[in-house]
């Protein structure tokens, strides 16, 4: 009884800090290791459990399972059970869950301006995708009007310029004006943000096949900011 009160009490707002900010609040729902980790891999759409691992390589099965259970007793995640074409359950986030999305952003495009962020580091897809909507720079993509993908391994995204916004989701594009191909996240990163010319590419492992200006005009409207010092 006395070990179920505690458990109880460990899960109420301020386990941590005794502390009414909702900062500190938020830092109790996904301040633990690997927790906002997890939001980001999910903020594309419901992944599998063994998705979520390929996308975290240093988690374990034991901590994932953990934090996943937390998260979905905070509403942040929810499982849903799909029947065909097989069976398997998918782990997404709820409509609050997504609401995190702008905070993120926010965050990452703080951290990056630091001297010590390496752009080397390994990145799963959906960091990827992440990073492409900090780096987006609205004014560079003025007049710029177009559709095409981006593979990494195993995972399709279809990434769209129009009115001055940068739009992403996984799928396929029907006719695409553009397709990047590479078995690693990280050679984008250099080609949008390191400004590697198109032509340049194969020395970097990326392959781009269709619209070559198509496909410049789209890594134009993305560019790092600058250090803080």
């Amino acid at each position: 009884m006395e070990l179920q009160k505690e458990t109880k009490a460990s899960e109420r707002h301020g386990k941590w800090y005794d502390d009414a900010c909702g900062m500190a609040f938020a830092l109790e729902l996904v301040g633990e290791r690997w927790s906002l980790l997890i939001v980001r891999e999910l903020m594309f759409g419901g992944r599998r459990f063994s998705d979520l691992r390929a996308g975290m390589p240093g988690i374990s099965a034991k901590v994932l399972t953990e934090r996943l259970e937390s998260m979905e007793r905070a509403k942040i995640v929810q499982r849903r059970r799909l029947t065909t074409p097989v069976a398997v359950q998918l782990y997404e986030l709820t409509p609050w869950g997504y609401q995190a999305e702008e905070a993120m952003l926010a965050l990452c495009k703080w951290a990056v301006k630091s001297p010590h962020h390496d752009p080397n580091l390994w990145l799963s897809p959906a960091s990827l995708m992440l990073s492409m909507r900090v780096m987006f720079v609205a004014a560079r993509a003025e007049g710029v009007a177009t559709r095409g993908m981006i593979r990494v391994g195993n995972d399709s995204f279809v990434v769209e310029v129009a009115d001055g916004r940068f739009h992403v989701a996984r799928g396929e594009a029907e006719v695409p004006e553009f397709v990047f191909e590479t078995p690693l996240a990280t050679p984008i990163i250099f080609t949008a943000y390191g400004k590697i010319p198109v032509e340049d590419l194969a020395a970097t492992g990326l392959t781009v096949s269709g619209d070559r200006a198509a496909a410049q005009r789209f890594l134009d409207c993305f560019q790092l900011p600058e250090k803080v010092y």
